[in-house]
């Protein structure tokens, strides 16, 4: 990877769906590696793979090029594709229906504004590294959260 770009893997996870979910987010520029995560108590996959990538681009404090890997096609098609109809027709699928998450994806669409930014997917669970660190530490934020809440 070329320091040219900020390198983002987020991740989500929920045990259950919906139940209590985590996301997971690592950011690598040059040497210089960040990580973060948090978990909500009741939500959904979807929403923590959203919530990773928002978690990220609010964590940027200077301008830059960025490369977002996620094994989210909902975010990634969501962010490139489908976004654009959505915020035509009033923030409504084809099928004349609420979008699910819109309020997220609202606050991704103002962040991704701020910034180039290039998407690429990577299969989860298939040992790529960055993804696997930042389903590590989505996984690590849910069980924090049953410690903290259930112990």
């Amino acid at each position: 990877m070329s320091n040219d770009f900020l390198d983002i893997y987020t991740d989500g996870a929920c045990k259950g769906n919906p139940g209590v979910g985590g996301w997971g987010v690592l950011m690598r520029y040059g040497s210089h590696e960040k990580t973060l995560k948090g978990a909500e108590s009741h939500t959904t996959n979807n929403r923590m793979e959203l919530q990773a990538t928002i978690e990220a681009l609010s964590a940027i404090k200077r301008p830059c090029k960025i490369r977002i890997t996620t094994d989210s096609v909902y975010v990634k098609n969501g962010i490139t594709q489908w976004i654009h109809s959505w915020k035509k027709n009033g923030w409504r699928t084809a099928q004349k229906k609420p979008v699910q998450n819109a309020e997220l994806w609202q606050q991704l669409d103002n962040l991704v504004q701020q910034y180039d930014i290039e998407w690429a997917w990577v299969k989860g669970h298939s040992g790529h590294p960055g993804n696997e660190v930042a389903d590590t530490l989505a996984n690590e934020a849910i069980e924090q959260w049953r410690e903290q809440h259930q112990g």
